[in-house]
């Protein structure tokens, strides 16, 4: 080959390299930041709160120190009826602010306008935001109208409403109250995403596992736990195909009862030791009699225990049912 050719070559690549660099520098880029926060996004963020399972703010990824998620029926403040009900995110004194709210610029355009004027969410932001306030605070969403386009923004019902964490819980109750946040820890801790994605493609998912998200559907959330390599259902949209908490539980419990061959192992372990009366948990017991279920020694497989109000399991179960 002549050397000119050889000449040519180094031109061609060196000019494809200037014209990279040239791109990478002064064209126009996109940031990730400034997507608009779809109801979602921040559904999500709200209920997970700061980052958790893999920050160094929740060393021991037990779940402590989180927001809790409640359904409303009727007004923490004036007792009156709320209808239909609403959903508010509770945060207790010291609990952290999440991302978008500590961030709010990362809200989107739109959206945080709204929050910001109507919403009045500025009101927690501050030095002491990553440790949460002192008296705590109440978040709720609320539709607004930004340039004729009607938008879902975060409303600080602290300020606008006077409701307070306490009040929140209690007219709440527990069976109205979801350990959300908590139970999106116990899904990173216990490794669920390993099989599970919450990335759900656009092929033939859409019609299976629910819609492809949308770019804003992830604002603000930290850790996303897409997951890294399916070998099970994606589960990102799996409350819409089944709401069932029993279902869940036998699930949970022992997979094979609701699934013969099934791969997924036992979590039943997350039960503790106590039920929802107090009483002991006997395992062994258990065991021994779904194995004469098994082999057609019973009609029926034993009852799954009913869990108590604070086991590991009652969080994970409350965060599967709030994807939909």
């Amino acid at each position: 080959m002549a050397f000119k050719e050889y000449r040519l070559g180094a031109a061609m690549v060196g000019g494809a390299l200037g014209l990279s660099m040239t791109i990478t520098l002064f064209m126009p880029s996109f940031d990730l930041r400034s997507a608009v926060s779809t109801k979602m996004a921040l559904e999500k963020q709200l209920s997970a709160g700061f980052d958790i399972g893999f920050g160094y703010a929740d060393p021991l990824l037990l779940g402590i120190n989180r927001p809790i998620t409640v359904d409303l029926e009727t007004d923490p403040k004036t007792g009156a009826k709320l209808d239909p009900p609403i959903r508010a995110y509770v945060y207790k004194p010291g609990v952290p602010m999440p991302p978008n709210i500590r961030h709010p610029h990362d809200l989107g355009k739109g959206v945080y306008d709204l929050s910001e004027s109507q919403g009045q969410i500025t009101a927690v932001s501050g030095s002491n935001h990553t440790k949460g306030t002192q008296e705590g605070v109440v978040f709720t969403l609320a539709l607004g109208e930004f340039n004729g386009e009607e938008l879902t923004y975060i409303e600080n019902a602290s300020v606008t409403k006077g409701w307070t964490p306490d009040a929140t819980l209690a007219a709440a109750g527990d069976k109205n109250t979801h350990l959300i946040s908590k139970g999106k820890t116990e899904f990173v801790v216990q490794g669920c995403w390993w099989c599970h994605t919450l990335l759900p493609e656009q092929t033939q998912d859409w019609q299976a596992f629910g819609a492809p998200p949308y770019l804003g559907d992830f604002n603000g959330e930290n850790p996303t736990a897409f997951g890294s390599d399916r070998k099970a259902p994606d589960i990102l949209h799996v409350a819409s195909r089944n709401s069932s908490r029993e279902w869940m539980m036998m699930h949970f419990f022992n997979p094979r009862l609701v699934q013969v061959n099934s791969i997924m192992p036992r979590y039943d372990y997350l039960w503790g030791d106590k039920d929802a009366q107090g009483n002991t948990i006997d395992f062994d017991k258990w065991r021994a009699e779904y194995l004469e279920y098994s082999v057609g020694k019973r009609t029926y497989p034993p009852e799954v225990p009913d869990y108590a109000p604070n086991s590991e399991i009652r969080a994970l179960i409350d965060w599967v049912l709030s994807l939909k």
